[in-house]
């Protein structure tokens, strides 16, 4: 399969997938809270003895959960490279320009087509064929049957969670409008592919000193 050349760089096009994750105002509004945690708003985890994410498949599932998956990461509102000869696509930290680096919502998002004509919404559809969905992302997980992580919003019933794990790009990216085009393989990323060292288990559960057991050092 041929890859990039030695020296240069193979014919490439900008993959543009800002925002196409659902509202985020609604995502974490405490409406869809309330509509997910049968009437009740706030910060809490969820109370059906099943979750539905354990249960349904994507296709199953009604607008209010499709929307809550979103754990508002941001990262799919970064800009990639697409080879075009090889198909390959490549991370970057470049972030769209809609999107608040803090927050990792999109500024605008009822009117973002009129900003970027390209942004496009997730499906069912997309999910079943994006080879790209970061390791993290919720759609990805139910796509594969496997159960969301603790710092979900939908597990922790707190939408900081996903910052506080370092699942976010918060802190970590820089504006596409501060970035030319030719330079956009200079921000070329690894981290917003993989999983963080460690996120994977609960700060409460993580390995901690024995009690009454004297330190090794």
């Amino acid at each position: 399969m041929p890859g990039r050349a030695e020296g240069g760089t193979l014919p490439q096009t900008r993959c543009r997938t800002a925002c196409i994750t659902p509202n985020p105002a609604l995502v974490f509004s405490f409406v869809s809270y309330s509509t997910i945690c049968g009437g009740e708003t706030g910060k809490r985890r969820l109370t059906e003895p099943v979750p539905f994410w354990k249960h349904k498949t994507l296709r199953e599932l009604d607008g209010a959960e499709w929307e809550s998956l979103c754990d508002g990461c941001g990262r799919c509102c970064l800009n990639k490279i697409e080879y075009e000869d090889t198909g390959e696509v490549i991370w970057t930290d470049i972030r769209c320009k809609l999107l608040d680096p803090t927050s990792c919502r999109c500024s605008d998002y009822v009117n973002r087509r009129a900003h970027v004509p390209d942004c496009i919404r997730l499906t069912v559809e997309e999910v079943e064929t994006l080879t790209w969905l970061p390791p993290t992302c919720g759609y990805r997980l139910v796509k594969e049957g496997r159960d969301l992580y603790w710092w979900h919003p939908l597990v922790s019933g707190d939408p900081d969670t996903i910052h506080a794990a370092g699942i976010s790009v918060r802190g970590r990216t820089v504006n596409e409008t501060d970035v030319h085009w030719d330079d956009f393989e200079d921000h070329e990323a690894e981290w917003p592919g993989e999983m963080p060292a460690g996120s994977e288990t609960p700060p409460s559960v993580q390995r901690s000193p024995i009690p009454g057991k004297a330190s090794s050092r």
